[in-house]
């Protein structure tokens, strides 16, 4: 059976209570257990310790609910390898996630591992035919298919620094890429994107500023490789074909923004990109006079902004598709300038060049 328009928001409204529920007993599970986030190194932005783990509630009821779908469906055999090729690489990612988590892993262990995983999945996608946009050569494609997804499982990673943030910006994502993949009649894609907004909107209500539990590594790269592979499985169906790949990096414009930023940044001071600190958007947002609650709003109201940009290129590729396209690079080029020249949150900021109410950042 196809699903209608009507039976994907009851998918998405089962995953956002699913999740919601879920994360009660999780939440209790992790600080049974010890797994606290402590505010014991410099770029910890929180007075109290924190449960972990929140993302294995995300996780949970993106593959339940998903394979339920998929159960659901006249053509399980078809559908089933399709949602698998999404969602076993992440599942296998967000189990090293839990597991750094529960005990630390060293970052170069984890890069590798990362990249080995993607060359897996890089490697079925494009013999399956399930790549929506490909390049003429295999080599290629599959070189910028682990790039790619490499990079947002890395992203998603970084991004999650605010209460709120990362799982309200991948909400909007999910129901972008939702709003193309439905359109085009790509039902598996639809499904478990839709699936992704919902649960990860019920994992807000709990994620919200002030925040009782975070999603943790294994939250971050299990969410970061279904948006990946699924922004590689979407057909936006756009000619030329550049018109289409854009549209990707203009849906997550906003964490790869994030990103850039925070390696830039670490780059031009001489540390590795793969220390942690108060240089993403979110803590210069802060530095700059706003609460982390309208620091997380500011960040999804900015991924809003592109996602309507991605979608109104989408529907308009022929008369509006190249002048979005330029506006869109436009505002994201302007975004980073701002933010690489915000003042950030370095341990030798001086007290006295803080707000009072932003001087517990500096503990």
């Amino acid at each position: 059976m196809s699903f209608s328009a009507g039976q994907f928001a009851l998918l998405g409204i089962m995953a956002f209570a699913l999740s919601g529920l879920l994360t009660w007993p999780v939440r209790a599970i992790a600080i049974r257990i010890g797994a606290m986030d402590k505010p014991n190194l410099e770029r910890k932005i929180q007075k109290e310790p924190v449960p972990y783990l929140g993302g294995v509630s995300i996780a949970l009821s993106v593959i339940t609910l998903t394979y339920a779908a998929v159960v659901a469906s006249d053509f399980t055999k078809e559908k089933f390898p399709l949602a698998s090729f999404v969602l076993v690489p992440a599942i296998i990612l967000g189990t090293m996630g839990l597991i750094d988590d529960l005990k630390g892993l060293p970052a170069l262990p984890r890069l590798y591992f990362q990249t080995f995983v993607a060359l897996i999945a890089a490697t079925v996608l494009i013999f399956t035919g399930s790549v929506g946009v490909a390049f003429g050569h295999n080599v290629v494609s599959g070189a910028l298919t682990i790039f790619w997804i490499v990079g947002i499982c890395n992203s998603i990673n970084f991004f999650d620094n605010l209460d709120g943030g990362a799982a309200g910006t991948v909400a909007v994502v999910t129901l972008g890429i939702f709003v193309i993949a439905y359109d085009r009649g790509q039902e598996s894609v639809s499904a478990l994107a839709i699936v992704t907004a919902g649960a990860t909107l019920g994992f807000l209500m709990w994620n919200k500023s002030p925040a009782k539990i975070y999603m943790g590594d294994a939250g971050a790269l299990f969410l970061g490789v279904v948006i990946s592979v699924l922004t590689i499985r979407v057909n936006p169906g756009i000619t030329p074909s550049w018109k289409s790949l854009a549209l990707m990096p203009i849906l997550l414009a906003v964490p790869i923004l994030d990103t850039t930023v925070a390696v830039t940044s670490r780059l031009s001071r001489g540390i590795s990109p793969l220390t942690g600190g108060k240089d993403h958007l979110s803590h210069r947002l802060v530095l700059k006079g706003l609460t982390r609650k309208t620091a997380a709003i500011t960040l999804w109201a900015m991924s809003a902004v592109f996602g309507v940009l991605a979608i109104a290129i989408y529907f308009n590729p022929a008369t509006l598709g190249t002048l979005l396209i330029a506006l869109a690079a436009l505002m994201w080029l302007s975004l980073f300038l701002f933010f690489i020249r915000t003042p950030m949150l370095t341990p030798t900021t001086p007290l006295d060049l803080l707000p009072v109410r932003l001087r517990w950042l500096t503990k």
